[in-house]
């Protein structure tokens, strides 16, 4: 149940951002569910390899290049999902800054562990 909730809240923080910012087109909840399980599997999987990667770019920029990290993997989740699009870099970046925020607004729905 709590993984369910935890991808409802995720879902309608990426509705949320795409509302937002202009540049980011979202055809339906259904597809926000989507972008959501691939924002996921994206950031559990290819992100640790990316940051291992760009190390030496992340230790120069102070961690700044994280956020390159971010904005290309939801450029490749809006290549891979049909029904959500971004149209460019900077909407890309704006995209993960913003959804991060609003995801973290949402974690307070999300129940504790005791």
């Amino acid at each position: 149940m709590k993984i369910i909730l935890h991808w409802f809240l995720r879902a309608v923080a990426v509705l949320i951002t795409a509302y937002l910012l202009p540049g980011v087109i979202l055809e339906s909840f259904f597809v926000a569910l989507v972008v959501a399980v691939v924002l996921g599997f994206f950031n559990t999987i290819l992100r640790p390899i990316l940051v291992v990667l760009t190390l030496p770019i992340n230790i120069l920029t102070l961690g700044l290049f994280t956020f390159v990290i971010n904005a290309v993997l939801v450029l490749l989740a809006s290549n891979v999902v049909p029904g959500f699009h971004v149209s460019g870099f900077l909407t890309a970046l704006l995209f993960s800054v913003i959804l991060s925020v609003i995801s973290g607004v949402l974690n307070i729905f999300e129940p504790k562990e005791k």
